[in-house]
């Protein structure tokens, strides 16, 4: 999937960053904008990383919204496709906790198939926090023969978008208030339908959301 692409590109990145340092000097081509992730230099990545930890250190915390109130989000049917199932829960990991919730749908003779999840990041800060969308700091823009991946946004929330002609085969990926994460993958259907799969999931009921849970210190 192309976050996983993208936080390769991420990470390996900032490896490369902590290993070498953060220079003050201008090398040549240091100019020069790199065509996978529109990072301009190390020093410009270094300084978005700096900027998101600082922001969420900074920022308010929360306890993330009970998975089962995700769940009502996932509509019975996406176009003529039936929910098979749908399943929720809640984990801690890297320091945060995420609460989830999905559901996949298929057509009768399960040749089309759209999964839907909706995750909770609401406690994740520091380096927990770029784990989870690092991504919303790098510009991608890719096209091939057989389709194309991209950054792009979804009613105001950043998002990536991938589709793949030959297999009918997409997702789409958005980050909704800095904590709410809505993920649609389809399979033998038009990236049309994914889009419209997206449009069935109210994103203003996880906008409304976002202060669910603050922590007081």
């Amino acid at each position: 999937m192309l976050k996983d692409s993208v936080s390769i590109i991420l990470f390996s990145i900032l490896i490369l960053f902590l290993g070498c340092g953060k220079s003050n000097e201008n090398q040549p081509g240091d100019d020069q904008t790199d065509d996978k992730t529109g990072i301009k230099s190390l020093d410009e990545f270094a300084e978005n990383v700096e900027e998101m930890q600082k922001s969420m250190e900074q920022g308010k915390k929360y306890e993330v919204v009970d998975f089962r109130e995700l769940k009502v989000l996932l509509p019975e049917t996406l176009g003529d496709l039936k929910r098979n199932n749908s399943s929720g829960e809640k984990n801690s990991a890297m320091g945060f906790t995420v609460s989830q919730a999905k559901a996949d749908y298929s057509s009768e003779d399960g040749v089309k198939y759209v999964n839907v999840e909706i995750m909770d990041f609401g406690g994740a800060t520091g380096w927990g926090g770029i784990a989870a969308w690092g991504w919303t700091m790098v510009e991608v823009d890719k096209e091939t023969e057989t389709g194309y991946e991209k950054t792009t946004k979804y009613k105001g929330h950043k998002a990536f978008e991938s589709y793949d002609n030959q297999y009918q085969s997409g997702t789409i990926d958005v980050l909704v208030a800095n904590r709410f994460m809505v993920s649609i993958d389809g399979s033998n259907v038009p990236m049309d339908f994914i889009m419209a799969a997206l449009d069935g999931i109210d994103i203003s009921k996880l906008e409304g959301m976002k202060d669910v849970g603050e922590i007081s210190e």
